[in-house]
């Protein structure tokens, strides 16, 4: 299969039809893109400046504010959508143009982080002339900045006249708000109006772009035992116990599903013994047992990684297989969440990658070529895969997301603003 896709993003790319340059028009998106940066690297700062952890419901609303308030002054028409109290979300900010002209964008981005008010990493701060260290600052608010100062470039020259642009900065991209159908019904509802969407999460490196991303889901494994005591283990009144009966399953898991190209599954969590009491909301758990008494409860719960509905819904198949076959004396279920869809690479993706590749090339900032999607997480572009051509990874360069290292590459940011503007331009003048 990965041979195969990347031949695809191979294929996308029509090495012969290079011969367009910029524009005089072009040249001037370009020129504004410089004249502006220090302003977008300024901007950068303040709203990394404001922690906006997804459950700090208030910050990531500031945080929307300072967009909303920026994207009014080029002309944007802006909402702010909340989310039910109940789902403990701060909700999203959108922001619109409105016209009938070329293709009709979806620029999606997000205003949460994964560092929430108790973290000691807080504040932008500077390590040279390039480099940042920055708690969100890569993932992602670098690409909302590009987002931004790439329409920003085309606004001061006039050239977002009758085009339909529509830019989704959600609150709960590091947390997904549940149910799914609240939390991202505004987002699909936008992809319905749009043709293209373009995904601004962490750049995978300055010559590479998304077109598959795979989708995520989690799953719960729960199996009960016959406590007794320890000598009595193996015997047919008693039978092997929850903890065995977990270690064959997550091994039969390991030897019969895992190996198929792209498909991953991890167990994050496991306990098991007399009692178990797991807390959902602290992802943490208590347990009681002894050496001396067979286990009579045993729960994980994992992620499942997936490049295709088809390759998920056979994943789970095989797994509700195993789980059913039980060692004496015991009983095992298997349940599953859905998070993420996958983003397959179409026709159409490929197609776009090869739009960014000549956008690059007519900048002189080298090929563009898609990244592997077996090295990339889910994202909020894979909810609209299914009703527009998607393309992502085309935010700011850096390393060490979610962690306390996290930077962001600031000489970067204004080639790839120019990138996106160019890319943006040509789009809605096709």
């Amino acid at each position: 299969m990965r041979k195969n896709l990347f031949l695809l993003m191979a294929l996308a790319i029509p090495l012969c039809s290079f011969t367009q340059k910029l524009t005089r028009t072009e040249k001037r998106i370009v020129a504004t893109v410089e004249k502006n940066n220090n302003e977008a690297v300024d901007f950068l700062e303040e709203v990394v400046n404001i922690n906006s952890g997804t459950l700090n419901a208030k910050g990531v609303q500031e945080v929307g504010k300072v967009f909303q308030n920026a994207f009014e002054d080029i002309e944007f028409t802006s909402r702010w959508i909340e989310m039910p109290a109940e789902m403990n979300r701060a909700g999203h900010l959108f922001a619109e143009t409105k016209g009938n002209k070329g293709k009709k964008l979806l620029l999606i981005g997000h205003l949460d982080t994964v560092f929430e008010e108790n973290s000691p990493f807080q504040k932008f701060e500077k390590v040279n002339d390039s480099i940042a260290h920055a708690p969100g600052g890569n993932d992602m608010k670098g690409g909302d900045v590009i987002i931004l100062y790439a329409l920003k470039a085309l606004h001061e020259q006039n050239l977002l006249g009758d085009a339909q642009i529509i830019v989704a900065f959600t609150g709960d991209e590091e947390s997904t708000g549940k149910p799914l159908d609240i939390s991202r019904r505004d987002l699909i509802e936008a992809a319905q109006r749009s043709d293209i969407a373009l995904g601004y999460e962490t750049s995978t490196g300055f010559n590479y772009a998304t077109v598959a991303r795979r989708g995520a889901s989690g799953w719960q494994v729960e199996v009960k035992g016959k406590r007794a005591h320890s000598s009595g283990v193996f015997s047919e009144r008693t039978g092997a116990g929850a903890i065995f009966e977990m270690s064959r399953i997550l091994n039969s898991f390991y030897d019969e599903v895992r190996g198929e190209e792209f498909l991953t599954f991890n167990p994050g969590i496991l306990l098991g013994g007399t009692f178990v009491e797991y807390n959902p909301l602290k992802s943490s758990g208590e347990v009681f047992g002894k050496s001396n008494v067979v286990a009579q409860t045993a729960v994980v719960k994992g992620g499942l990684r997936f490049i295709s509905e088809e390759q998920k819904n056979s994943a789970r198949e095989k797994m509700k297989q195993i789980v059913a076959d039980n060692l004496p004396k015991t009983s095992a279920t298997i349940s599953f969440t859905d998070s993420y869809p996958a983003m397959g690479p179409t026709e159409g993706n490929l197609e776009l990658l090869a739009t960014l590749n000549e956008v690059s090339l007519d900048l002189g900032q080298g090929e563009v070529l898609g990244y592997d999607p077996g090295r990339r997480g889910a994202a909020d572009v894979s909810f609209v895969a299914d009703y527009v051509d998607c393309l992502d990874g085309l935010g700011t360069m850096g390393s060490g997301a979610h962690t306390p290292n996290e930077t962001v590459n600031l000489n970067t940011i204004e080639d790839l603003t120019k990138r996106s503007a160019i890319l943006i331009y040509r789009l809605i003048n096709q």
